[in-house]
């Protein structure tokens, strides 16, 4: 797992952290009102971490002074971890914990760009590409302190028998200086699981952990204050293979799905492999990055067995080898390989296509598992240059052998390391500046060591799997869960089937499962598969060419799913802030039509809505629990709100999810009216949508529901009950 990240930490401007890299933004203001660089400091990072159901939800809220005597403006970028979906940035504004929503871009920059010329306090969340986010903030006034949440979800990875919680606290680096300074303030982290006899304790190879029982969790806090945090929660398995699948239903179109397979607790037969490490030692590998690669390098080497080959090829204009053939993993030859690679030096240019040449070419066809693990820094600069050229000629070369690519730094070719890993059934990672290339490199090699199934596909019997990600075929290593999302198309009794190959010939694995028609278990689910979905149509674009339609698409699951995407970004407004940006003509035109609220108006609402909660409770207290506070903080005035896992969008006064269908009997209800309350009480989903405000229009499967002012106040028992029946 890469970084968790820390939200704006403000440094000196060129400081690298393990989160991120700070870049200094024009200040709006005139030069004498801005901030001095450094003069704003982290004082307090608390990380909380949920393992529930195989996925790790993330909480971290961080705490910033202002230490100087400027109001200062700066970029944070930093990386999600592999594979993790943005749930949501929340940021104190005068005291009060404020979310945002996402916006199309363009309208979303320009929105900040104006607030901030007023100096109010929007943040603002973009995509930079490749797991990277930048976060846009203004102002932190002199002596000001201000506290920034973050939340996000991903799948926890198995390392082992234990699943594996990661966190990088940062550390900083000054200017022109290559040592490490410890970041500012405290920091925490603690980990809550459930107590079940699937767990074992959790402990740390990194930090003394203090582990205490909370009625059914656990909570494991960490201890000391070492950079790179890991806890491992053992996990007891069984001697035949399990299949879990957390769905979820919105009860209206597909549904979603999320599938783990944990291969049985057998010991599986051993199948002796060829390993080949591909080092780029051109020029730019000088320093810290050939460091690195040689640990990687010696780290791999280590996870050979008796049974295993191996060849280490290095590249820079030329192409050089350790020997001439495969080498038998002897103690001598691993001893003699290590020294090969302490004598190895960066110089010259950048030669992938002799490199690949060399590592597929000429290979024997055997049962011998074939992996090739190839790390570079840097885009081809001699020979072969074509990108396109490069992969196909790697992928007719490669046979049977497995490629993972690692890209150090900012300057690789990513379509290149995503193509590369695609053709050859493996996995491209990507390590920034702050990050350890031994560790990636160790992460992905300690899980090769013994194969448990390959060639794995996953299919539905009574239920249709479609946009699965990742696609298959599947290997599955010793210590591995085989952790796929997709999208449902029916629903009752199935099966989901996994077919491939071990060593001992095919494999079948099965469960039945019983798919819901609808179900609001497991919301984060949808936003997973959109997140991998997003990262999957992205690297098409970068390897065939981008279309109209995957940028379409794109758009549409970044609005649908809140998360930021390449057009579509985040945005905290200040309450109110967004009314007065529409009177002002800021705010697209889509919006520009939508009358602002007065803050009269405002009141009133918060009136009625607080005397419609109190009558709700005398009534049946439980039947509002999931209706949204959001609808007291002028919400009429953004264009673009999530509710229900549906993305609602401001059209004529209305809030509508845009699903439409035709012919389909339209019902109207009063908002705060007895038949309001009683469709809350039948259909809670319905509180969450009602609560954007006294305009919404929602769409089922047989039914479209709408509040107006003009709708029915009451339902009889029969009403409400074909209302429910065709929801």
């Amino acid at each position: 797992m890469r970084a968790a990240f820390a939200v704006l930490l403000f440094v000196l401007p060129s400081a690298l952290t393990a989160q991120g890299r700070i870049l200094p933004r024009p200040c709006p203001q005139p030069v004498e009102q801005c901030a001095r660089p450094g003069g704003i400091e982290r004082v307090s990072s608390d990380v909380r971490v949920r393992l529930a159901d195989g996925v790790l939800s993330y909480d971290i809220e961080e705490v910033f002074v202002n230490r100087g005597a400027r109001v200062g403006e700066a970029d944070y970028l930093f990386p999600l971890p592999a594979g993790a979906a943005f749930q949501d940035l929340a940021l104190e504004i005068n005291g009060e914990m404020v979310t945002g929503e996402t916006l199309d871009a363009r309208e979303a920059r320009r929105i900040y760009e104006e607030i901030v010329r007023r100096q109010k306090d929007p943040a603002l969340v973009e995509w930079m590409g490749r797991g990277l986010l930048r976060t846009r903030i203004f102002p932190i006034a002199p002596g000001e302190r201000k506290r920034v949440q973050v939340r996000y979800q991903m799948v926890a990875q198995r390392e082992g028998d234990a699943l594996r919680v990661d966190h990088f606290r940062g550390t900083a680096t000054r200017p022109g200086l290559d040592a490490p300074r410890r970041s500012e303030g405290r920091t925490s982290l603690t980990l809550t699981y459930p107590r079940v006899p699937e767990y074992g304790r959790a402990y740390s190879p990194t930090h003394d952990l203090r582990l205490e029982e909370q009625g059914r969790l656990w909570l494991a806090e960490t201890r000391g204050d070492a950079r790179e945090v890991t806890i491992l929660v053992p996990v007891r398995r069984g001697r035949s293979a399990a299949i879990t699948v957390l769905p979820h239903a919105p009860g209206r179109g597909d549904g979603f799905a999320l599938i783990t397979l944990a291969p049985p607790a057998l010991p599986p037969r051993a199948t002796p492999r060829d390993v080949t490490f591909v080092l780029d030692i051109s020029g730019s590998m000088r320093g810290a990055k050939m460091e690195q690669a040689r640990a990687a390098g010696k780290q791999l080497l280590a996870t050979l067995g008796p049974a295993d080959r191996f060849r280490i090829i290095d590249f820079a204009s030329s192409v050089g080898e350790f020997r001439s053939s495969w080498t038998p993993a002897t103690r001598a030859n691993i001893r003699a390989a290590e020294e090969y690679l302490d004598a190895l030096q960066a110089s010259g240019s950048t030669n992938i296509s002799g490199a690949l040449e060399a590592a597929l070419g000429d290979r024997e066809d055997t049962d011998r598992l074939a992996l090739v693990l190839f790390v570079t820094d840097g885009e081809p600069t001699v020979g072969e240059r074509d990108p396109a050229a490069i992969a196909a000629r790697a992928t007719a070369l490669r046979r049977r052998a497995r490629v993972f690519t690692f890209g150090l730094g900012a300057d690789v070719n990513v379509s290149l390391l995503e193509q590369l890993a695609l053709g050859g059934r493996g996995t491209a990672t990507f390590v920034r500046p702050d990050e350890s290339t031994e560790r990636a490199v160790d992460v992905v090699a300690s899980r090769l060591t013994s194969p448990v199934a390959t060639s794995l596909r996953m299919r539905g019997e009574g239920v249709r799997l479609h946009g699965v990600h990742p696609a298959g075929p599947h290997d599955l290593f010793a210590g591995q869960d085989l952790v796929v999302l997709a999208r449902t198309t029916g629903h009752g009794p199935a099966r989901i089937v996994f077919e491939g190959e071990t060593a001992d010939g095919p494999v079948r694995w099965e469960t039945r499962v019983s798919i819901p028609e609808r179900t609001r278990d497991n919301a984060f689910v949808p936003r997973l598969w959109a997140t991998q979905r997003v990262g999957w149509l992205a690297a098409e674009k970068r390897a065939n060419g981008g279309s109209a339609e995957i940028d379409a698409e794109i758009r549409d699951l970044g609005e649908r799913y809140g998360i930021p995407t390449e057009f579509t970004s985040y945005f905290v407004p200040e309450p109110g802030v967004l009314a007065d940006a529409q009177v002002r003509g800021v705010v697209g035109n889509s919006a520009r039509s939508v009358p602002a609220q007065a803050p009269s108006a405002e009141a009133v609402r918060r009136e009625r809505f607080e005397q419609a909660r109190a009558s709700a409770a005398q009534r049946d207290a439980q039947s509002l629990s999931a209706l949204s506070l959001q609808i007291a903080v002028a919400d009429s005035a953004v264009s673009i709100r999530q509710a229900t896992n549906r993305t609602f969008v401001l059209r004529d006064g209305v809030w509508t999810d845009g699903i439409e269908r035709a012919g389909v009997r339209v019902v109207k209800v009063r908002p705060y009216s007895s038949a309001w309350f009683a469709l809350v009480e039948r259909l809670p989903e319905l509180g969450e949508a009602f609560g954007l405000g006294e305009r919404v229009r929602i769409a089922g499967r047989q039914i479209v529901l709408e509040t107006a002012v003009d709708g029915v106040e009451r339902l009889t028992d029969a009403e409400l009950q074909r209302i429910v029946t065709n929801w």
